[in-house]
């Protein structure tokens, strides 16, 4: 059973910044690619971030590129969203994301077998 734990998210100020950990038991992230998506009330899953198996591709949505990093630890079993400037739209729960299938980037939920559990960002104004 794949497990994925998220962690960092909190209450910041608008400008501030968050990081957020996805942690995984060993070799769970081996060979593919992870994900980040976020989802509000009301609103379907949308994508936020996704790195490649190896970290050499990274692509992000257009509402996040130039504020949000994603990288990846393998050997500690571990993907961050570094996320800098945030902004109140950016109040969300955000999820970890991973496939069975070895996709270059996942950047679609239908692509996504197994998620996290989410953890909440809140930016106030």
């Amino acid at each position: 059973q794949v497990q994925l734990a998220e962690s960092g998210g909190g209450l910041v100020q608008a400008g501030g910044s968050l990081r957020l950990s996805c942690a995984a038991a060993e070799h769970t992230f081996t060979y593919r690619a992870v994900g980040w998506f976020r989802q509000t009330p009301g609103k379907e899953r949308e994508f936020v971030a996704s790195i490649s198996w190896n970290g050499g591709t990274t692509s992000y949505s257009d509402s996040v590129k130039g504020r949000f990093t994603i990288s990846r630890t393998d050997a500690e079993n571990t993907v961050y969203l570094q996320m800098n400037s945030l902004k109140p739209e950016d109040t969300a729960v955000y999820y970890c994301a991973l496939p069975d299938r070895r996709f270059e980037l996942i950047e679609d939920g239908n692509q996504i077998d197994y998620w996290g559990q989410g953890t909440q960002v809140t930016v106030s104004s």
